[in-house]
């Protein structure tokens, strides 16, 4: 019985430590990303990389909200928007054609819809005279997406409307 007890003690010890230390290994997983996609030099690499961080960072601002931090949340997703923006203009200035060769386009796009899904949910909990600050960041980013659509899926001005013979 003895044993018993000091086993549960010592489990309980163990879970108790890893809850507190999690957090703590979330934020060094962030910063090591961070820090990888920051000194990544090629464009598609870089985009690979934006596209995996991206969902930490939203988390990030919105643990931020949770703990009343509305400014340094605002400031995590301005970060994240000037990431994404930065790392288009470096895709599109690499002059490759992305609907022949879509890496790096095809998977920051899809990371944007998806991230653009949760910062809606996330100004959907903001008091209303907080949204259009963050509504700004989630336009800029919508705005990116499309071009990265564009980008994808070129309209071509001999390609009109195909008629369909009923």
């Amino acid at each position: 019985m003895m044993a018993l007890s000091a086993m549960l003690r010592m489990w309980t010890a163990v879970v108790v430590a890893l809850a507190l230390l999690m957090p703590l290994a979330a934020q060094d997983r962030l910063a090591v990303e961070l820090t990888r996609y920051q000194q990544e030099t090629d464009p598609v690499r870089k985009a690979r990389a934006l596209a995996k961080l991206g969902n930490d960072q939203i988390a990030l601002a919105r643990k931020q909200l949770k703990d009343g931090k509305d400014v340094a949340s605002l400031q995590t997703l301005e970060q994240y928007r000037d990431e994404v923006q930065q790392t288009a203009a470096g895709l599109k200035a690499t002059g490759i054609d992305a609907e022949k060769k879509p890496a790096g386009f095809k998977e920051l796009q899809i990371s944007l819809r998806e991230i653009i899904g949760r910062i809606d949910d996330l100004i959907l909990t903001l008091p209303v005279d907080k949204r259009p600050f963050f509504r700004e960041v989630r336009s800029d980013l919508a705005k990116t997406q499309n071009d990265l659509i564009d980008a994808l899926f070129p309209r071509r001005p001999d390609q009109g409307l195909r008629k369909t013979n009923p």
